[in-house]
């Protein structure tokens, strides 16, 4: 079982700030701009490499979703980064799919 899926069972805290029958947001425990938050869809998908064409309407579901949490943490007026990591190269760290909500800064280009 992923970390992320520890959040969505409830056995590891975490500072939720959305939530519905298919998506979870928290705060991230490690921040990497003033605001930043991570969606995670309750179905464990290791990564977006390895999502199929059932996942079509929850990836959907996922972006308009993480869309409405920047909202909702006060990132719309200046903007924001959604950020989706796949393997090691690509920045992955737990293998579950996810999608980082950054603001609160201008964030620089390119990134990493």
């Amino acid at each position: 079982m992923t970390l992320f899926e520890k959040i969505v069972a409830r056995q590891i805290p975490a500072q939720i700030v959305y939530e519905d029958d298919l998506v979870l947001a928290f705060r991230d425990i490690n921040p990497q701009a003033p605001t930043h938050a991570l969606i995670v869809p309750k179905k464990a998908i290791p990564r977006i490499a390895e999502a199929s064409s059932e996942d079509h309407a929850l990836l959907g579901h996922l972006l308009l979703k993480a869309a409405e949490v920047a909202a909702k943490v006060g990132l719309n007026e200046n903007g924001y980064r959604l950020v989706i990591n796949n393997g090691r190269d690509g920045g992955e760290s737990v293998p579950h799919l996810h999608c980082h909500i950054l603001g609160g800064r201008a964030l620089e280009w390119p990134p990493g």
